[in-house]
């Protein structure tokens, strides 16, 4: 699924079964959230933090949620950008140039990556 598509689906279903977008200020306070849930597995799994003995989560270490988490945030990210009109195939195109243009030899140079 490109970009587009999985905004044009997430267009849909909001339409089909959403009734209508929380507000931007809503979905950003959600996006929040989201990215919050997502943190918190990823401390336990990769960092020191440990689980708490009734997560169900625990069984895995987080592998399934992991996923599911990520999408939360992607899902969220979507709403906003139908939203507020943002194509975000065409600004990740743009993002990635920026980002070459101005790293291409910032990362390489970097003797802490070395």
């Amino acid at each position: 699924m490109t970009l587009k598509e999985a905004q044009q689906t997430v267009d849909e279903w909001i339409k089909q079964y959403g009734v209508r977008y929380f507000s931007e200020l809503t979905n950003m306070a959600v996006l929040t959230e989201e990215v919050g849930e997502l943190a918190k597995i990823i401390a336990r799994r990769y960092g020191e933090q440990s689980w708490k003995n009734d997560d169900p989560r625990a069984a895995d270490n987080g592998k399934q949620a992991l996923g599911d988490e990520m999408a939360d945030v992607l899902w969220v990210l979507l709403c906003l950008a139908n939203q507020t009109g943002v194509n975000l195939t065409e600004e990740m195109q743009k993002n990635i140039e920026k980002k070459t243009k101005r790293d291409k030899e910032r990362h390489i140079n970097n003797l802490k990556l070395q």
